[in-house]
């Protein structure tokens, strides 16, 4: 085993949720991520869709048994020394699969090594095993320092303000938008007027969606009401009333993630085409929508698999993009949405 040093350190991350072309719902999960070598090390693994067991909505009971665990302070939660460093966003179950690996002790570094995709128990190295990933020796201050700065609330993700405040004059619109987003983990709130919502009620927002109606003089009285309660926002202009749109753009909203560790980082959609930037290996999803002459929805996968690191030149069917088009991409961390340049 190389006795060289990989460095640690943990940042905020997410697993976007969302609405999918088929119906389907994702479930939007906030967590802490592990820092390798200045990088996540959710990026070693191209076509995975997880989330570390430092997950926002955890107990924080478990949340702290995870951190004592990851800290070697109790047993590790499977044979063999074996912990999950990253599992199913949607249940965390061990039969959906995860990312295993046995962390140890060796003086005061800590190690993890033979990492490997894990359904069972028991773990066959040989047949499931991560041989590129790993072993990573870590310099136990370091370590520590970064696991118990989880225990004084110093490294949290920004679970307390998965909430979005929704304006417009659709209300139908939005309590079909409010409603899905409930259904992924994000809070919904509808309203009108701000002015004389208390300050505190304010600071649970992450976000701020205007409907196509409302007016520059009500968005520019939202933005005060905010900036008078002190409240960083993020503001979202709702591109159509497509609800898989719109939630795709408010999970961007979101993402406060540094854009130096983000995967997706690039979206241009002109000219039947699709440009797309990535900064490591992943699978990545392209759904073009459109609304038609009669305001109806239609939705079209355009493109599903794994690209390398670079960038991307994605070619749409000239029907899937006809008329107010708009372009979704998204990986399991990132979702990026641009509107049809004509």
């Amino acid at each position: 085993m190389s006795a060289a040093y990989a460095t640690f350190g943990l940042a905020p991350a997410m697993r976007a949720g969302g609405v999918l072309a088929n119906g389907d719902f994702q479930i939007h999960r906030d967590f802490v991520d592990f820092i390798v070598d200045g990088r996540p090390l959710l990026f070693q693994l191209s076509d995975l869709d997880a989330v570390s067991p430092l997950a926002s909505d955890v107990p924080p009971a478990i949340f702290t048994a995870q951190v004592r665990s990851f800290l070697g302070e109790t047993d590790a939660p499977l044979p063999s020394g074996r912990h999950v460093i990253y599992g199913c966003p949607e249940c965390e179950d061990l039969a959906c699969g995860a990312v295993t690996a046995v962390i140890e002790r060796d003086g005061d570094d800590f190690i993890w090594r033979d990492f490997a995709w894990q359904t069972e128990e028991a773990v066959d190295l040989q047949l499931n095993g991560y041989h590129g990933i790993g072993p990573f020796r870590f310099q136990g201050a370091e370590y520590r320092a970064a696991l118990d700065s989880l225990l004084r609330g110093g490294t949290e993700p920004e679970g307390a303000r998965r909430r979005v405040l929704l304006i417009g004059a659709r209300v139908a619109v939005l309590a079909k938008l409010a409603a899905a987003l409930r259904t992924i983990g994000i809070g919904a709130d509808i309203t009108r007027e701000v002015g004389a919502v208390h300050a505190d009620e304010l600071r649970a927002y992450g976000a701020v969606a205007f409907g196509r109606a409302v007016t520059e003089e009500e968005r520019t009285a939202v933005r005060h009401s905010f900036e008078r309660a002190g409240v960083d926002v993020t503001y979202v202009d709702g591109l159509a009333p497509i609800i898989p749109l719109l939630v795709a753009q408010i999970e961007h909203a979101l993402d406060r993630s540094p854009a130096e560790r983000r995967r997706l980082t690039r979206l241009v959609a002109a000219d039947g085409e699709a440009a797309v930037e990535v900064t490591s290996p992943c699978r990545v999803r392209l759904t073009a929508y459109r609304l038609d002459r009669l305001y109806r929805t239609h939705a079209h996968e355009v493109f599903d698999g794994v690209l390398e690191a670079g960038r991307h030149r994605i070619a749409l069917d000239a029907k899937s993009v006809k008329g107010e088009a708009f372009v979704v991409a998204r990986t399991s961390g990132s979702v990026l949405v641009e509107a049809m340049a004509r």
